[in-house]
């Protein structure tokens, strides 16, 4: 026996309009090495995706920050100097929907700078997703990417598929940060955003409508 085309509407599931607000997108920067190129290989990143309305952009520059490597024990208290250092970034980092690390490789990994700053953190990855931009030798950091990925696995994160790769930066790079080769890298930027866009906005979704209990 059909169904009465009203029975079908009335049964219909009205779905709230998604949020179309900015991602917002915290771009970690992992070195704090003296001479380190990190910095304007973030600034390069910021600048090739500033025009992308999708994003609302922070930049958390670790050299900035003066974080202690000793923590407290499970269930202890954070030093008044780590309370101290986290209290601007820890909530930028609980506030963002993305994030973008990027990284050196240094010893076929990446700096302790950024594994140090990462264990400070949980909740705050969890449920989110993660891009890299990496930069070194021949290899562009990709071994410390790979490395990052299992970090981020445990976190709770979803780590992108496809990332950005600056092979020897040293000479790849304008002495103003500016990739030599432009439309590759930029080409790469725009194809992992697009990754980083649809996570964000449906883990966004997901979070809001069931809070994630890793």
């Amino acid at each position: 026996m059909p169904v009465p085309t009203s029975a079908v509407a009335s049964a219909t599931v009205r779905r709230p309009a998604p949020d179309a607000s900015p991602l917002r997108l915290a771009v970690v920067v992992g070195s704090v090495r003296t001479g380190r190129q990190g910095r304007a290989v973030a600034d390069w990143f910021t600048g090739a995706i500033a025009a992308d309305a999708g994003f609302d952009l922070d930049v958390i520059d670790l050299a900035g920050l003066d974080l202690p490597l000793v923590m407290p024990d499970w269930g202890g208290t954070p030093s008044d100097e780590a309370v101290a250092a986290l209290a601007d970034v820890s909530p930028r980092m609980a506030d963002a929907d993305a994030f973008v690390v990027v990284t050196p490789e240094y010893n076929h990994s990446f700096p302790a700078a950024l594994k140090n700053f990462i264990d400070w953190h949980h909740v705050q990855w969890q449920a989110k997703p993660v891009g890299f931009v990496s930069y070194g030798g021949i290899g562009g950091g990709l071994r410390a990417v790979e490395q990052l990925r299992l970090v981020f696995a445990e976190l709770h994160a979803v780590t992108m598929r496809d990332s950005v790769s600056l092979h020897g930066p040293w000479s790849g790079l304008d002495e103003d940060g500016t990739p030599r080769d432009a439309a590759v890298c930029t080409g790469a930027a725009k194809g992992m955003l697009g990754q980083l866009s649809w996570w964000g906005r449906a883990l966004r979704t997901a979070r809001t409508d069931r809070p994630y209990a890793g």
